[in-house]
């Protein structure tokens, strides 16, 4: 089998896994989320991927080792991490006990398809751990094994050392690790030692209450995917206009208008995660660097997408349902009461919008073949400003 198709066996198994961890954790009580280490400062040099909690000191092991612990779990969303980072991360966190013996626990649970690390940034990573990370390792625990494990493990045979693979110890159950390690000192993340209670419950024929998934860690002050329009607006100096909707708007004004499909295209799934990041960053773009038009448009529907509340806020659901039971000739008196009465960055935010559409349509519909008319592009956002269900949309 070649090293491609174990990459989509291993992908198949992470979504069993993501599947039946769904039907296992149906949100029934919320526990807090762990407090950020109070001796972490913000001028800490890797404080983007450090604040999350990946990595962590977890004292020693029965024999007086280090304990580094790994959280998948901790792991956000690939588009608000930076890979490269967390690599660096974990070399330098190393750094400081390699030249004496230590140990490293990896908890998978929460390894997802949304927040996985990519092959090729597995390999590099095993690379780049030379001999001087290798040779102080007396043991790697990977808790909580799934077929995933067993199939990146195939992968990765022809670079592990037979020496190497001796130090690797699989562990079904948290209470295994109590054998190796002082259990108390280790911190480890709620929702592994809930899901470790589930499994225990399944082998016993019955499942414990369940409970909700702790939230992610806050976002970076940069951030701009996932996020209010009032977080962006707090960071930005007051400005209404998240720096992404500008940046992408003004581009597609300049080089998009006449584009055949411009909001009907995909893009690649890889370079719009790898634009989110750099926006999340605080760092630059220049779209014309991906010669490809659709990205930005792309990039534009998935900010709005991403929104924790939709631009036409939950709020107002019932009021644009309720449009169609007024009178024709009264709707667009009763359109503009509802858009007057969002809060003002949202108002702002929208009326930007449709004046950027209404510019998109203004120059299709000159065109010999109009390619997206004047209801088309109004429908293809609406659907991005609120997350209708498939009565609503239907009814609107």
């Amino acid at each position: 089998m070649s090293e491609i198709d174990y990459e989509k066996l291993a992908e198949i198994e992470l979504q069993k896994d993501e599947a039946e961890d769904a039907q296992s954790n149906q949100e029934k009580t919320f526990i807090p989320p762990p407090l950020e280490d109070p001796e972490l400062n913000i001028n800490h040099p890797y404080y983007d991927v450090a604040r999350h909690g990946i990595i962590q000191l977890a004292g020693d092991d029965n024999s007086g080792r280090k304990v580094i612990t790994f959280n998948c779990c901790r792991m956000p969303p690939s588009h608000q991490l930076n890979h490269t980072r967390l690599l660096e991360y974990l070399k330098y966190t190393l750094d400081q006990y390699v030249e004496n013996d230590y140990t490293v626990v990896y908890f998978h649970y929460g390894l997802k398809s949304l927040n996985k690390p990519s092959l090729k940034w597995l390999q590099t990573a095993y690379k780049e751990f030379d001999r001087k990370y290798k040779k102080n390792l007396k043991a790697l625990y990977v808790v909580h094994p799934t077929n995933f494990i067993k199939i990146l493990w195939n992968i990765f045979k022809p670079l592990i050392s037979h020496k190497f693979g001796k130090k690797v110890t699989y562990l079904n159950y948290l209470s295994d690790l109590k054998e190796h390690l002082k259990y108390d000192q280790l911190n480890i993340p709620q929702e592994v030692i809930r899901h470790d209670e589930n499994l225990r419950g399944k082998q016993k024929g019955k499942l414990p209450p369940v409970v909700k998934i702790p939230p992610p860690r806050p976002p970076l002050p940069t951030q701009q995917f996932g996020v209010s329009l009032q977080y962006i607006k707090d960071k930005n100096k007051g400005e209404l206009i998240p720096p992404v909707l500008k940046q992408t708007v003004s581009y597609l004004k300049r080089k998009g208008l006449r584009v055949e499909g411009l909001f009907r295209r995909s893009a690649s799934i890889q370079t719009i995660k790898d634009v989110q990041k750099l926006y999340n960053q605080g760092k630059s773009v220049n779209f014309d660097d991906y010669d490809d038009i659709h990205i930005p448009a792309v990039i534009l529907k998935t900010f709005l997408r991403e929104l924790p509340e939709p631009l036409l806020t939950f709020e107002c659901y019932d009021h644009i349902l309720g449009i169609t039971n007024v009178e024709s000739s009264l709707r667009v008196t009763r359109c503009k009461q509802i858009v007057q009465g969002l809060p003002e960055h949202n108002y702002v935010v929208l009326k930007y919008l449709i004046c950027f559409l209404h510019m998109c349509w203004k120059k299709t519909s000159a065109a010999a073949e109009s390619v997206v008319d004047e209801v088309d592009v109004f429908v293809m956002f609406v659907k991005k400003m609120w997350p209708w269900s498939s009565e609503g949309s239907e009814t609107v």
